[in-house]
């Protein structure tokens, strides 16, 4: 079970942030810090700002990362925006890369570019593509990423006539030093035979120690087809509901700009930056008891490790303190 969570991945990595953030985590308690730590694992909140090599360290923080990628975002693709006056509709791979650093600065440019091939089909970077194109491109590309890398080996082993069995699933250090070459899928009537393609595929799922699409559900797809290409194969995995259902990480299409939780959020500060707007401006003589005092909430932020917060808070604290001595 532990090996199967990745357990002790998320202990590595607590302890590695407990020795390097000691002196502050000291002040309230190593239990604290711990109990914080695996709460934003489990809610999915601990891959904010982290690095690459973290973020696709395992299969649950890839999901998360795509989880908070939609819910961050979804309102870039939205038609008619509630919250905003501006809606974006379409969007270069650039741009799409840019929001993708924004929760990750060191994101390679490399899974994007291979994302946006998936919908444009070609290298024209600079053309646009719609949020919910790229995002359901995207998350086969991100969470598949070493079995797409072996299904493109069997594929042009196929093409040239080689026996598929003698691929090699690459492994992480390989990786680094083998990029995919893109398949030629020029003619769309050339391809494999789309049931060979199938025997191959089930038998690098069964091999594979990293995360493949449910097999039952690829060899519905490939059954429905005599002949298949690579890049066919990409965008009919990006299309099927059910293997998104299956990786759980976003919702059907359908279902993509509405977030109930997010919205409800997003009511309240609405409702608290409107409350604060219709408040009278303080008088003239300078005295400030007749304009009511607001005392929101504090809310635990997800977007920042405990030891982060308590600095903040103590760094406005002091800056409280000082504009309320500069008023008397």
């Amino acid at each position: 079970f532990a090996a199967q969570r990745h357990v002790l991945t998320y202990m590595e990595d607590a302890v590695s942030q407990l020795l390097e953030n000691r002196e502050d985590i000291s002040q309230y308690g190593i239990a604290r810090f711990f109990t914080e730590y695996f709460n934003s694992v489990r809610q999915g909140t601990h891959i904010l700002f982290r690095e690459f090599s973290f973020v696709q360290a395992t299969p649950h923080n890839r999901a998360s990362f795509l989880r908070t990628f939609w819910r961050c975002f979804r309102t870039v693709g939205k038609n008619g925006g509630k919250y905003s006056s501006i809606c974006w509709y379409l969007l270069t791979a650039q741009e799409y890369h840019c929001l993708l650093q924004l929760l990750c600065p060191d994101f390679p440019m490399e899974l994007t570019q291979k994302a946006a091939r998936i919908v444009l089909m070609d290298d024209a970077m600079d053309c646009l593509m719609s949020f919910s194109d790229f995002l359901f491109a995207f998350q086969i590309q991100f969470y598949y990423s070493e079995f797409l890398e072996s299904v493109a080996v069997i594929y042009q082993d196929l093409l040239a006539g080689k026996n598929p069995n003698t691929v090699i699933v690459p492994t992480s250090s390989s990786a680094q030093h083998r990029q995919r070459q893109p398949p030629n899928d020029c003619n769309p009537l050339e391809g494999v035979e789309a049931s060979l393609f199938y025997q191959c595929l089930e038998s690098l799922c069964d091999r594979s120690k990293y995360s493949c699409p449910p097999s039952p559900l690829v060899k519905e797809m490939l059954t429905n087809a005599q002949r298949m290409t690579f890049y066919g194969f990409l965008v009919a995995l990006a299309k099927d509901q059910g293997i998104n259902r299956a990786l759980g990480a976003l919702p059907d299409k359908e279902d993509l700009f509405l977030d109930p939780v997010m919205d409800q959020e997003l009511e309240k500060l609405v409702a608290q930056v409107s409350g604060l707007s219709m408040s009278g401006p303080p008088s003239s003589s300078g005295d400030t008891a007749s304009v009511p005092v607001r005392n929101s909430p504090k809310i635990n932020s997800p977007w920042k490790p405990l030891h982060h917060r308590r600095k903040m808070d103590a760094e406005s604290e002091g800056s409280n303190e000082e504009t309320d001595s500069s008023e008397n």
